[in-house]
């Protein structure tokens, strides 16, 4: 199957933006997983903030699937989306 697919040369900078786009998804994923040990960590845990973190996970891990490297604009939002989103979780535990 893979021998049809046709050739695509990505440019470094293409490249580089989709994998710094990945990585502030992940580091938003990551911010909720923080919140989601900080919440546990309570003497009384709310059950319904780990629900919420997680299933802000599974949301995020499939806008994660949908980034694609050659959407130039999507790649740019989905960069500064995902840092902010990341900051603003992590507020939230402070």
């Amino acid at each position: 199957m893979t021998g049809q697919l046709e050739p695509h040369g990505w440019s470094n900078e293409e490249t580089a933006a989709y994998e710094a786009a990945i990585e502030a998804v992940n580091g938003a994923v990551g911010a909720y997983s923080a919140l989601i040990a900080a919440e546990e960590a309570k003497p009384a845990p709310d059950a319904a903030v780990i629900a919420a973190a997680r299933a802000e996970q599974s949301r995020l891990a499939r806008e994660r699937e949908g980034l694609r490297s050659t959407d130039r604009d999507q790649i740019t939002q989905a960069r500064q989306r995902y840092a902010a989103l990341a900051h603003e979780v992590l507020a939230r535990i402070a």
